[in-house]
């Protein structure tokens, strides 16, 4: 995986995304093998974020590994796959299921204080 993509799970949530945000804005991918709109949106939010060059980090949380349906829970997450952009430490914006680059790279822009 790229640097800036990596997998993120409960243990390591709160130092990779929480922590790393205040640096620069860290995309959050939850998601689940058995569904299809996930697997179609990944090569998408891989793209979008090598566009980025290092502006943006891209954290991929398989829910059915371990304990990491705790953290679906924990964001109220309803649906799969559900992309969340935190900077700062806090949510700042979402959305879910299967989009477009150019939908994400609008997503990015509006949220992420570029």
């Amino acid at each position: 995986m790229p640097p800036d993509i990596f997998t993120v799970d409960l243990d390591n949530f709160d130092q990779k995304v929480l922590a790393a945000s205040h640096a620069r804005p860290v995309l959050v991918d939850l998601w689940a093998e058995w569904c299809p709109p996930c697997i179609s949106i990944a090569p998408v939010l891989e793209q979008v974020i090598a566009e980025y060059a290092g502006r943006v980090q891209l954290g991929k949380i398989e829910v059915d590994d371990g304990e990491n349906m705790k953290l679906a829970g924990r964001y109220q997450v309803r649906g799969f796959p559900t992309i969340i952009l935190f900077r700062h430490g806090e949510e700042q914006a979402r959305f879910s299921g299967a989009q477009t680059a150019g939908y994400i790279r609008d997503f990015i822009e509006q949220h992420a204080g570029f």
